[in-house]
C-alpha cells in the first residue's frame, strides 16, 4: 500500500470518529507531510475516485506523485466533516471537489462554513474548485461515450447477460436505453467503479464531461 493510499484510510477514519480518530488524526498529518501533499480532491464515492485517476493517467498524469489526493466521502453528506480536517482549520491544504447536482448544496454549505465563501451560487462553486455533475458522474459519461460505446464497455467487462436480462424487467422495458444504463450500473455492489474505469478508458479524450475536464485542469 503507497503512503497516499494510507493517508487517504486515515482520513477517512479520522473522519468517522471514534476511538482511533485522534491516532488517525496524527498518521493523516504525518504522512501529510511525507507524500508532499498540496491538494485533496472530495469526490463522493469510490466509483469517482476511479474515474478521476483512470483519467488522469490517461493524460500521462500520476496524481499521487504529484501530491495530489483524491479521498471518496462515502456520501456528500459527510463533507463538511473532511472540509473542515483538509481545509483551513485543519491540514491547511487546497481542496477541490466533483459532486452530483443533486448533492452540491452539501459542498457549498461545507465551504461556506467553513469560510471559503459566503452565498456562494451553484455556478459559484467552480471558483474554489469544486464542479458539479448532471445528473451525476455516470451519466456524464454515457452523454459523452453515446450508448453504443456503452453498451459495448457491457459486452467488454462480460455483463450482457445480466444486461439482457435487467433490461427485460418490466419496470425497465419504458425507460430509454440511457436510463436502463444508467441504472443498471447501480444495481450491483462495485459495479460503478468497475464501469467508470471502463467507461473512462473508452472515452474519446476530445468528448471528456465538463466536470472532469476542468477538475484535472484545476489540480
Amino acid at each position: 500500500m503507497s503512503d497516499m493510499e494510507r493517508f487517504r484510510r486515515a482520513v477517512v477514519e479520522w473522519a468517522a470518529g471514534g476511538a482511533g480518530a485522534s491516532a488517525a488524526g496524527e498518521t493523516a498529518r504525518e504522512l501529510a507531510v511525507g507524500v508532499g501533499l498540496r491538494t485533496v480532491v472530495l469526490v463522493e464515492g469510490g466509483s469517482d475516485q476511479v474515474a478521476i485517476e483512470a483519467l488522469a493517467s490517461r493524460r500521462g498524469r500520476d496524481l499521487d506523485s504529484e501530491g495530489v489526493s483524491v479521498v471518496p466521502l462515502g456520501g456528500a453528506t459527510s463533507v463538511g466533516r473532511f472540509v473542515d480536517l483538509c481545509g483551513p482549520a485543519g491540514l491547511g491544504v487546497r481542496l477541490a471537489g466533483l459532486c452530483d447536482v443533486g448533492e452540491e448544496r452539501f459542498f457549498r454549505r461545507a465551504l461556506e462554513r467553513a469560510g471559503l465563501g459566503s452565498d456562494i451560487p451553484p455556478e459559484g462553486l467552480e471558483a474554489l474548485g469544486f464542479y458539479v455533475c448532471d445528473a451525476d458522474l455516470e451519466d456524464e459519461l454515457i452523454r459523452s461515450l453515446g450508448v453504443e460505446v456503452v453498451q459495448q464497455v457491457v459486452v467488454d467487462q462480460g455483463e450482457s447477460r445480466p444486461f439482457r436480462t435487467f433490461r427485460n424487467q418490466p419496470a425497465q422495458r419504458q425507460r430509454t436505453m440511457e436510463q436502463q444504463l444508467r441504472r443498471f450500473l447501480g444495481t450491483h455492489s462495485g459495479r460503478k467503479a468497475q464501469y467508470a474505469r471502463g467507461m473512462v478508458e473508452s472515452l474519446d479524450l476530445e468528448r471528456t464531461p465538463r466536470p472532469l475536464e476542468r477538475l484535472l485542469a484545476h489540480v
